[in-house]
């Protein structure tokens, strides 16, 4: 499932995929692969791209 969450976050703060990926030390396809659903990041990327982003766990990866 993809995460629109994630995708609208990033561009709320005007940062590119790669501009994440480099705060989280991650490549840029791994940002990507995340935004399309295609890939299931560890709990501790998780925390470390909603620090990033200012954002709760519940917030971003969350699903209702």
């Amino acid at each position: 499932m993809k995460n629109l969450k994630l995708k609208s976050a990033r561009a709320a703060l005007d940062l590119s995929q790669q501009e994440l990926a480099d705060k989280v030390g991650v490549s840029r396809q791994t940002i990507n692969m995340i935004e399309k659903g295609d890939y299931n990041p560890t709990i501790q990327l998780c925390k470390s791209i909603c620090k990033v982003l200012g954002k709760t766990l519940d917030e971003i990866f969350w699903d209702e």
